[in-house]
């Protein structure tokens, strides 16, 4: 019988919505997918109206509760109109997909806040989505693992291991959405992951403002300034850098204010294009620190997301990372722009199953957990 999932996912970096149709039909198991196939993959930008309501949620706002709920209306509707692109492309009808992986969007992620478990907030509705998509929807991912003291980020290390690991090889991922995010896979088969600071996230901010654009295309922007060792420093200085894994984070602290505070405490009034250039570099520099710190015996560096589109970026990267081969997972069987959607079919693909998604080595949590809430269509 086939084995079709729909992942979807929209990220810190709010640019919208991917959606892939996967094949695990001839996938013996969770933990190996190298005969899994991507029969379709769409993108849907957020409407603007959306996207501002998205935002605005990642903060203390007015009627934060209605408005949650309505903007998850909103983004269910969204899904819906990819996962029926999604059948068009793949052409198959909704009763041959066996669920929706559906991560919604994340407006909060605070682990450990208040009580030592936390909580992290997804605006989403997976019954309306299982409503107007006529599929079933996994959804919640993240809970389960808080729930079992882990910081239910990130899940996509489990994805990568079962995907890019090789045996008695050491190589790393890292995922360059609006956060960074770095697998190491070892060559014993310990995977071990962690967010490692901001990556789209401000620069995607900062190009915003400056120039009216969503993001920096192939890092032009960011090439054409200079980057700026006191102001860097600053950024380098928060304490998150220095937190020892299990650690995750996301808008909650780089955002636009933590920006503007740094270059208050700067002083003086930069060029845009030196800040934008010194928000590149810290990416780079953060994540090629992880690396040398947490996949020592690495030899090469997947990487994916929209960051792994930053020319730039990626070249300075490779330029803090000598020793490192650095290449796009488009070049070892799956795109850069599809790996966390098709993360998150697999992570409805390992629900039905009854499989765990985490890894307590990774999130911190108990123990291995089936991670994410089911909501039949019928």
């Amino acid at each position: 019988m086939a084995e079709l999932f729909a992942g979807l996912m929209s990220g810190t970096s709010l640019d919208g919505v991917d959606g892939v149709v996967v094949d695990f039909t001839a996938v013996d198991s969770a933990s190996e997918l190298r005969s899994m196939k991507v029969l379709a993959h769409a993108h849907c930008p957020f409407p603007t109206l959306l996207r501002d309501e998205l935002l605005a949620l990642n903060g203390p706002c007015e009627n934060e509760l209605q408005r949650a709920a309505l903007a998850g209306n909103a983004l269910a509707r969204l899904y819906a109109n990819v996962t029926s692109t999604l059948l068009d492309l793949a052409q198959v009808v909704p009763s041959q997909i066996k669920a929706i992986g559906a991560h919604g969007q994340t407006v909060r992620h605070r682990p450990g806040v208040g009580d030592g478990i936390g909580y992290t907030l997804q605006v989403n509705n997976p019954s309306l989505l299982a409503e107007l998509s006529g599929i079933s929807v996994v959804a919640d991912f993240r809970s389960r693992d808080l729930a079992a003291g882990g910081q239910g980020a990130p899940l996509v290390p489990a994805f990568h291991r079962a995907l890019f690991g090789r045996q008695h090889e050491a190589l790393a991922v890292i995922n360059l959405g609006g956060i960074a995010n770095l697998t190491s896979l070892s060559s014993h088969g310990q995977t071990t992951g962690f967010d490692c600071g901001p990556a789209n996230v401000l620069m995607d901010n900062w190009c915003m403002r400056h120039t009216g654009k969503p993001f920096d295309a192939d890092g032009a922007w960011a090439a054409s300034g200079q980057v700026l060792p006191r102001l860097l420093a600053l950024f380098r200085n928060d304490p998150y850098f220095s937190l020892p894994p299990p650690k995750s984070t996301g808008r909650d602290l780089f955002n636009r204010t933590w920006l503007t505070t740094r270059l208050k405490e700067y002083g003086s009034q930069p060029l845009a294009q030196d800040v934008q250039a010194t928000l590149c570099e810290l990416t780079a520099l953060t994540c090629a620190d992880a690396v040398v710190r947490h996949a020592p015996s690495a030899k090469e560096l997947l990487a994916c997301g929209g960051g792994a589109l930053n020319q730039h970026l990626m070249q300075r990267l490779s330029q803090h990372l000598p020793k490192v081969q650095l290449s796009r997972t488009d070049a070892h069987g799956l795109p850069a722009l599809q790996v966390e959607a098709a993360a998150f079919a697999w992570l409805a693909y390992a629900h039905m199953h009854r499989q765990p998604g985490n890894l307590s080595a990774v999130t911190g949590a108990a123990g291995p957990r089936i991670l994410g809430g089911f909501y039949p269509v019928a």
